[in-house]
């Protein structure tokens, strides 16, 4: 009698840890992941594009490709957690810091995602961030660049892309370069690039992107003759315009989203602006609305960047890639859409590294993550967080960028600039300007 007892009870027992491991490892099989971008609004169509991009990289993840010489294409959803599927919950900020961080509050609380991605907006991603900083989770930040985000000494807080700091420095390397007669242009002298005339948003982004060209304007001995804030999504920029051609600057600085890129374009093409030099901080420069919408008169324009479909010449796999996100949209990966697919890629290793989904276990994760170069699209040395600039923070330290100029739109694309031993094509100088 006494033995049938232990056995109905060791059955019973049995019974309940598989019942508890068979719970969770159902749980186990789909992992939420808030994503808040910018879906609504002037800043939708780069919203669209970066929802795309994180997209595609769930699915790489979720679904084999064995095509593709990366990790995530041979898991099939993550391999240490059951072959768990990644499900994305994206919500749409609106350009609003404030929505933001109820957006950040609703996915925590409600959707009870286990970590988030976002938000584009550094605004936004400013106060998103410290929702997922009060909740213990993790935030990994693909694709926002305020150098100070990294700086508040956050311990639920990691960025993917470099910031401001490195994009500035590219600019004023390819201006250095091209006064001692690099890429391919000769008789260029330091006189015929400057004085600088700048303008930027009155964001958050915006702002950091000037005070970075004033400080190493600054630090290289560049003379700035303008530097104009106007208001996000301005309706017309017909004054900033008039200041920057009145300057008599020769080299024309931007740091606008799509909208207000679209519009500088016009407006100077109206006032037969012609400089020598015009260079975007990526944002507006690099989205498809922007280059669909003007055609051929972005011939000659440089931007900052992060990718150009000629990376494939150098990385097979980026080819591969931007193929599929081309079939699947219509367009070329732009810097940012591409650094939301690594996004979604950092998510995948991460949890994979840490076979769980303990917001513990995933901090220490990322905390030890080193994703190689091989495994990215983008062309950086790879993924590992640290502390590359002073007071940075959790910051990936194994970022760069690129600066790219339209060459032969409408049927062209971007070409490799700089760095110049990476450079696919002579550059284009003088900029034709609009007479």
């Amino acid at each position: 009698m006494k033995s049938k007892k232990i056995f109905f009870v060791l059955c019973a027992l049995i019974l309940s840890i598989f019942m508890i491991s068979t719970s969770i490892f159902a749980a186990e099989k789909e992992i939420k992941i808030g994503v808040i971008l910018p879906l609504s609004g002037a800043l939708a169509p780069i919203g669209k594009s970066l929802k795309e991009g994180a997209e595609l990289a769930a699915e790489i993840v979720n679904n084999k490709h064995p095509d593709l010489n990366i990790s995530i294409a041979k898991w099939q959803g993550i391999p240490n957690l059951g072959g768990a599927k990644l499900k994305l919950i994206f919500a749409d900020h609106r350009g609003d810091p404030g929505w933001g961080s109820d957006q950040a509050k609703r996915l925590i609380e409600d959707e009870k995602v286990i970590g988030l991605l976002g938000c584009y907006n550094s605004s936004v991603t400013k106060t998103a961030s410290v929702e997922a900083e009060r909740a213990g989770l993790p935030f990994i930040n693909p694709d926002s660049t305020s150098p100070a985000l990294t700086k508040r000494g956050m311990k639920w807080f990691w960025r993917v892309t470099p910031h401001e700091t490195w994009f500035t420095k590219d600019l004023f390397d390819l201006l250095d370069g091209l006064a001692k007669g690099k890429a391919g242009i000769k008789g260029i002298s330091k006189k015929d690039l400057e004085p600088l005339a700048v303008a930027v948003e009155n964001t958050e982004w915006g702002a950091a992107s000037l005070a970075e060209i004033e400080k190493f304007a600054k630090e290289r001995g560049w003379k700035i003759a303008e530097a104009i804030k106007y208001p996000h999504s301005a309706a017309d920029l017909t004054s900033e315009a008039r200041r920057m051609i009145a300057s008599g600057a020769p080299t024309f600085l931007f740091a606008p989203y799509v909208a207000d890129a679209i519009l500088f374009v016009k407006t100077m093409k109206e006032m037969k602006a012609s400089p020598r030099l015009v260079w975007g901080q990526d944002a507006g420069f690099v989205e498809a609305d922007f280059y669909k919408t003007l055609g051929a008169d972005v011939n000659g324009i440089l931007t900052r960047d992060l990718f150009s479909a000629e990376m494939g010449k150098v990385k097979p796999v980026a080819g591969k890639l931007n193929a599929m996100y081309k079939k699947m949209t219509g367009y070329d990966f732009s810097g940012s859409s591409a650094r939301d697919f690594v996004g979604v890629q950092v998510w995948a290793h991460v949890l994979n590294n840490a076979k769980s989904t303990k917001p513990e276990a995933i901090q220490k994760a990322l905390n030890a993550l080193h994703i190689p170069a091989k495994e990215l699209i983008m062309p950086w040395k790879g993924v590992k967080f640290g502390s590359p600039f002073p007071e940075d923070t959790q910051q990936n330290e194994l970022g760069s960028g690129v600066i790219n100029q339209y060459q032969g739109y409408p049927d062209g694309k971007l070409h490799i600039i700089f760095p110049f031993e990476f450079a696919t094509s002579k550059m284009i100088y003088p900029f034709p300007g609009y007479k």
